[in-house]
C-alpha cells in the first residue's frame, strides 16, 4: 500500500504566488480550491495543479462553462466532487448548491475528467463505491463514467503527478533494469574455447573432415552428388560402349 501526501490550495486571489513548484516537490498531488470565477479561470488555464477541487456547497455567480473546464480536463487537471456534504450537511440549502452543481458540472464536462471524493470528517460521511456510482447516475452521470470517477480517472491524475515529477518533460521515464552482469574472466573464457576445439575432434585427434587421408569428408568423390548432366553423358557413354561391341 501506498500512501500518497496531498496539499489543498485555497485560491482567494488571482494575482498571489502560490509556489506550486515548490509545493510540487514536497508533495505527491497539489490541489486547488477556487473561491470564485477568477481564481477558477486562472486554475484552469495557467496554474500547475493536478486536481481542482470545488466547493460544492456555495452557490456560483455564474454558470460552469464548458471552454474553460474542458482547457483544464485537456491540460491532464481532473475535476474532484466531493459528496458527503450532501449526505451530513443539516443545512437544506448546502444540499440543494451541491446538487444543482454537481448536476451542472456533469452536463458541462459530459462526465469526462471527474474524480470523486467524499470530503468526510467522520466515518459516517462515506460511502461504498457501488452507491457512490448511484448517487452520480442520479445527478445524470452514466454508469461506466461513474465507474471510471473511482477507479480509472483517480489512478491517471497519480500517475500523471509522478511522470511530471519524475520524468524527462513528463514524457520519458527512467525506469530501473537491474545491474549489468560482471564480465567473465579471460582465462575461463579461453579454456572453454579449449575445451569446444578437443570436442569438435575425434578420439585420432583429427577433425572430422579429416577422416580420410589427404581428402576431407565434404570432398570425397563417393559421398559428391552427380548432377543430372554427368549422368546423361554417363548414359550416353554406356550406350555406345555397348553399340561398339555389338558391331565388333
Amino acid at each position: 500500500m501506498r500512501i500518497l501526501r496531498r496539499c489543498n490550495i485555497f485560491l482567494t486571489d488571482s494575482a498571489s504566488n502560490f509556489r506550486i513548484p515548490q509545493l510540487q516537490q514536497q508533495y505527491d498531488l497539489v490541489a486547488a480550491r477556487p473561491t470564485d470565477e477568477r481564481t477558477l479561470q486562472q486554475a484552469c488555464q495557467s496554474l500547475d495543479v493536478d486536481i481542482i477541487s470545488l466547493d460544492l456547497t456555495r452557490r456560483f455567480e455564474t454558470h460552469f462553462k464548458f471552454p474553460m473546464l474542458g482547457t483544464a480536463i485537456s491540460r491532464g487537471i481532473k475535476i474532484e466532487l466531493c459528496y458527503s456534504q450532501g449526505i451530513m450537511s443539516s443545512d437544506p440549502q448546502a444540499r440543494r448548491n451541491l446538487i444543482s452543481n454537481a448536476t451542472q458540472l456533469i452536463r458541462v464536462t459530459r462526465g469526462r475528467g471527474l474524480i470523486f471524493s467524499s470530503e468526510a470528517k467522520s466515518v459516517l460521511g462515506i460511502r461504498a463505491p457501488s452507491d457512490v456510482i448511484n448517487l452520480a447516475s442520479v445527478w445524470g452521470l452514466g454508469t461506466e463514467r461513474g465507474k471510471d470517477g473511482l477507479t480509472k480517472e483517480p489512478r491517471s491524475v497519480v500517475e500523471f503527478a509522478r511522470l511530471k515529477r519524475q520524468s524527462f518533460k513528463g514524457i520519458v521515464d527512467i525506469v530501473y533494469g537491474g545491474e549489468k552482469p560482471a564480465d567473465k574472466p579471460v582465462a575461463e573464457a579461453k579454456d572453454k574455447q579449449g575445451q569446444k576445439g578437443m570436442a569438435s575432434k575425434n578420439p585420432n585427434g583429427k577433425r572430422p573432415g579429416e577422416l580420410l587421408e589427404g581428402t576431407p569428408v565434404h570432398e570425397s568423390k563417393e559421398d559428391k552428388p552427380i548432377s543430372k548432366r554427368q549422368q546423361a553423358r554417363n548414359k550416353k557413354a554406356k550406350m555406345q560402349e555397348g553399340g561398339q561391341e555389338v558391331a565388333a
